[in-house]
């Protein structure tokens, strides 16, 4: 008997997702039903001189007992991952009302002062923190001199500061010339939260939406 077309389906099924198998009709249940139909045609018709070979029978039965398993398990993850997804947003509720820290370059005055946070990819010899107004015009350069890699920050003294609405900051950083990856953050409070697209999304009142495993940090 020729299990070669059936060997093609089971691999099909083995590697294709939940979706795949349903739009193509085949699944490892249908897989399974055809290989025992296939199987009980065979041994109904064999030749009693030329019997079938017990070790083939034996390894085709693996074969399709592995295509069930895997689908089986397939099944499972895609349940764990929907259960994993709602308790998130459940999670993600309670953060309402909150601050986080996540990537963005927008600041926020008060008292006359303003703390700014950006991540250094690398130890830098010489860091540039640049306050921009609306126009994106710079009314503050700061020289921050020798930084080491990782999470940094500054506070910024914005008593005399003509602009203190609407301002935003960028950072550059260079060691021995060469430029530093420096990711700029800023401290938003969260308005919602957005469950109706694929990923879980925070509302922040001035940086809008942003994805929920950017959060660097919370309070």
């Amino acid at each position: 008997m020729d299990f070669t077309a059936l060997n093609t389906n089971t691999k099909t099924g083995a590697t294709s997702n939940t979706g795949a198998a349903s739009a193509t009709g085949t699944s490892a249940q249908e897989t399974s039903d055809r290989f025992l139909k296939l199987l009980v045609a065979q041994l109904q018709n064999q030749d009693p001189m030329n019997p079938m070979d017990n070790a083939a029978v034996t390894t085709q039965m693996a074969q399709i007992q592995t295509v069930t398993g895997v689908s089986t398990l397939n099944s499972s993850i895609q349940a764990l991952g929907s259960q994993f997804g709602q308790m998130q947003a459940l999670q993600s509720v309670s953060l309402v009302g909150r601050d986080v820290t996540v990537p963005g370059n927008k600041i926020s005055v008060a008292d006359g002062k303003s703390t700014m946070s950006f991540d250094l990819g690398g130890a830098a010899d010489a860091v540039k923190l640049e306050i921009l107004n609306g126009a994106g015009e710079v009314i503050s350069t700061q020289d921050l001199g020798k930084m080491k890699a990782g999470m940094q920050s500054y506070t910024w003294d914005a008593s005399k500061a003509t602009e203190t609405t609407n301002l935003s900051f960028r950072v550059t950083a260079t060691n021995a010339s060469a430029p530093v990856t420096a990711t700029t953050l800023t401290r938003d409070t969260v308005r919602a939260v957005n469950t109706s697209g694929a990923t879980l999304q925070l509302e922040l009142k001035n940086s809008g939406l942003v994805d929920y495993d950017k959060v660097r940090s919370l309070g």
